[in-house]
């Protein structure tokens, strides 16, 4: 039995050696080491042999497996450092290698315009309100002084989800749900979003484009105050030596209502193609919030006023960027986008 130890000693150690990764070696040792090797199998086998034996054998099978236990630790430790550079150098980064350029995107000149827009009013103590896309009718129409059945609704031509429910065609629901929250409180709010109409799309129209419009509340607020803050913007958006005019118009949520008109940048007033030989050029429309609206907001006409106003982020980006079709923002054409490079502002 001595003999026989002597020999698979001689035949584990071997194969111990001879395996070249850390699979090859738990193979051996679950073959020669495990529940059914045969080192375990000589242990087993102790009770066949006389009782005088048994204590000498039993310690020499017991230091012939601490020995192949030992010598296979050793090889396990020297495969796993194999295995790890073995590793590491196929990983390893040439790092004489030219490097890859990375792509610096730039913002949507509709980002940066409306970015510019709120940080001017944020800076006039204005607040940022946003409101849900798909709006209810009466946010959107009856609570802006426009009933069922009212004519001026067919100013915006609307996409209908249900026949209380909508795509808003324009962000006024905002001002008219921060009046209600608001409960009789002074408002100084901005509300930038998404309004959708079913226009046909064109240089000048798209069914979908960003509104940006203001809403202040408060006693003793006045045209002239209105004025001052469209005049302010103007000059901040389009230059010092721009001039604003405010004419007449209707809107069934203001009174009295005007549109505004900005001296042409590109002539000065002189008439051009820009400003089709007016000198002028439409921007945006504005007026003193209607009693009827502030009412149903929760407001006492008598007590408070207000005045609103409202833009098209696309058209200011036109006139600003020198855009001539708003079709160009939306089809994502690298080309016209890198012409808008943050590095240069």
């Amino acid at each position: 039995m001595v003999e026989q130890l002597n020999e698979l000693k001689e035949q584990v150690l071997s194969k111990i050696q001879s395996a070249d990764n850390v699979k090859a070696l738990n193979d051996v040792r679950v073959a020669y080491l495990g529940k059914k090797g045969p080192i375990t199998d000589l242990l087993k086998g102790m009770g066949k042999l006389p009782a005088e034996e048994r204590p000498k054998m039993g310690a020499l099978v017991n230091e012939v497996r601490a020995e192949v236990q030992g010598v296979l630790e050793a090889r396990m430790v020297t495969l796993e450092e194999q295995a790890v550079e073995e590793q590491l150098a196929k990983e390893t980064i040439d790092i004489t290698l030219p490097g890859r350029p990375v792509k610096v995107g730039n913002a949507h000149p509709l980002t940066r315009v409306i970015e510019e827009v709120e940080d001017l009013f944020i800076g006039m103590g204005y607040q940022i309100e946003e409101g849900p896309e798909v709006e209810k009718d009466y946010y959107n129409f009856e609570a802006l002084n426009l009933p069922k059945g009212h004519p001026a609704r067919d100013m915006q031509d609307t996409f209908y989800i249900s026949e209380e429910t909508l795509l808003r065609t324009h962000t006024s629901p905002v001002q008219a749900r921060t009046m209600e929250a608001k409960k009789g409180e002074a408002i100084k709010i901005i509300c930038p979003g998404k309004v959708f109409r079913r226009d046909s799309d064109d240089a000048t129209h798209s069914h979908q484009f960003n509104q940006i419009e203001g809403l202040v509340v408060g006693e003793n607020i006045r045209m002239s105050d209105l004025k001052g803050t469209l005049d302010l913007f103007a000059k901040k958006m389009f230059g010092d030596e721009r001039e604003i005019r405010l004419r007449p118009s209707y809107f069934p949520f203001t009174e009295p209502s005007v549109e505004m008109d900005i001296s042409c940048f590109k002539c000065g007033g002189s008439g051009c193609n820009v400003c089709k030989k007016t000198g002028w050029i439409e921007i945006l429309g504005a007026g003193m919030v209607h009693p009827n609206v502030l009412e149903m907001a929760g407001y006492d006409p008598k007590k408070v006023s207000g005045f609103a106003f409202g833009m098209g982020a696309e058209r200011i980006a036109m006139l600003k960027f020198g855009v001539e079709d708003i079709r160009h923002f939306y089809t994502n054409d690298i080309r016209f986008l890198e012409q808008f490079n943050r590095a240069e502002d």
